[in-house]
């Protein structure tokens, strides 16, 4: 999953602030106080500033547990948080995303949060996104912040194309994607493309959009144990992809190896109509586009399976480790309350998994598709893969060059098949071998 522009110095950083939080012999003064180190991966300036608030908010009414800020980076948040876990170091709250998660809960590293969350908290979020947070029979993360896949729309390309718009209540279908990408690019003209698929990271678009087309790809056999099974719905949108970039060319060749804000200057030129894109991008779209740009947030197309669509969320954990896991889970029950979810959720353009969160107004305005993504939250599943062991090796060694040479037209879908399936299987089964 994407979280935008990532910081490197997330280390060096890490290191001062510890320091900063410490007293000149470096352990924590002796006051009493207890203090919890909350490391967050907040990068975007509204939502740094939002934690940031957040945090002097509870400093200010809580005197005798401060927690200090400390910035962390989505770009090597898995190894910094090993190393820390690994030397004792981590800090008390862990912010991370839940298809990062298996390995630290699996690992001990991470707090089973079941005793201690608040009935509240528990309550008001949705049983499916705690599936995204559950190893075994523990809960390892709150899930808190999520982001649909969306299609941003120039409105006007698709106004002169005379293309029905799809709303959530009137969805394309992935055949009338594809006949509307044709429509798009012959109103458009020689060179241009009705669509950009940016799929650097292919393996979580391919899964998550696979379940509107009724694909899951892992399959639970009795007693747990996950295998990989690649069926008709599992084909429905690489094979959209494909034909589009192959057969109908109105996707760009050459953005198959983009990130997303790769594609967005092209978006704004005019050579592609459309880009889907997660959720959080409309800050960048907001912030970059130029004057006069007229877009629109679409609905990803649906199928056999609705709208339905894998989410990884962002979630927040407490280290096992920490020797003071019930004021953390204080601090977390204030963190997410409501109000404040909707601030964080605001600051990081994304979409609460908070039931009460989700339903405050000011995240169903039309303007920059707020409504729209709203509208398709409740469809969000949990992403198919990331509770399964095993899965960050099948996707970095497996899954991840498939896809990228399916969707370059190096191989074809029984080869891509065949990957997924033989080779993935025999990963998943290094790390299951214990497992009746």
């Amino acid at each position: 999953m994407r979280y935008g522009k990532l910081f490197t110095a997330a280390a060096a950083a890490l290191t001062l602030l510890l320091a900063g939080c410490s007293g000149p012999d470096g352990r924590a003064p002796d006051d009493g106080v207890i203090r919890l180190r909350f490391q967050s991966l907040a990068w975007q300036q509204e939502s740094v500033e939002a934690n940031k608030e957040l945090v002097r908010e509870w400093n200010a009414a809580h005197p005798g547990i401060q927690v200090d800020y400390v910035q962390g980076s989505w770009d090597s948040v898995h190894d910094q948080l090993l190393t820390s876990f690994e030397g004792g170091e981590a800090p008390d709250l862990v912010h991370d995303a839940s298809d990062d998660l298996a390995d630290f809960a699996y690992g001990g590293y991470l707090a089973d949060l079941r005793g201690l969350l608040s009935a509240r908290l528990r309550a008001d979020i949705p049983a499916r996104s705690w599936e995204t947070t559950t190893f075994g029979d523990g809960i390892y993360g709150v899930p808190f912040l999520q982001e649909p896949r969306v299609i941003m729309a120039n409105r006007t390309l698709l106004r002169q194309a005379g293309v029905r718009v799809p709303t959530p209540e009137h969805p394309w279908s992935w055949a009338e994607f594809r006949q509307v990408a044709r429509d798009l690019t012959a109103a458009m003209g020689k060179g241009r493309y009705a669509v950009a698929w940016p799929l650097k990271e292919p393996v979580s678009v391919s899964l998550n959009l696979g379940l509107s087309a009724g694909g899951r790809l892992f399959h639970r056999e009795p007693g747990g144990r996950a295998v990989l099974r690649f069926e008709d719905g599992d084909a429905v949108v690489p094979g959209t992809v494909r034909a589009m970039v192959d057969t109908d060319r109105t996707a760009s060749p050459a953005t198959l190896g983009s990130g997303g804000s790769d594609t967005l200057p092209g978006f704004f030129g005019g050579k592609y109509a459309m880009v889907p894109l997660g959720f959080s991008y409309r800050q960048q779209i907001v912030r970059q586009a130029p004057k006069g740009f007229d877009w629109v947030v679409l609905p990803a197309p649906a199928g056999a399976g609705g709208l339905a669509q894998g989410v990884s969320p962002q979630t927040l954990s407490i280290a096992e480790d920490s020797p003071h896991k019930k004021e953390a889970a204080r601090f977390l029950d204030f963190f997410l309350q409501p109000r404040n979810t909707v601030r964080l959720a605001r600051g990081d353009w994304m979409l609460p998994t908070s039931t009460r969160a989700l339903a405050d107004p000011a995240l169903h305005t039309p303007a920059y598709g707020w409504a729209t993504g709203a509208a398709v939250a409740r469809h969000l599943s949990p992403a198919p893969a990331p509770p399964v062991r095993g899965y960050p090796e099948w996707k970095d060694k497996v899954a991840t060059p498939a896809f990228q040479e399916y969707y370059s037209g190096a191989i074809d879908t029984a080869e891509l098949r065949r990957r997924l399936v033989d080779d993935g299987n025999r990963v998943l089964a290094r790390y299951q071998r214990n497992m009746k």
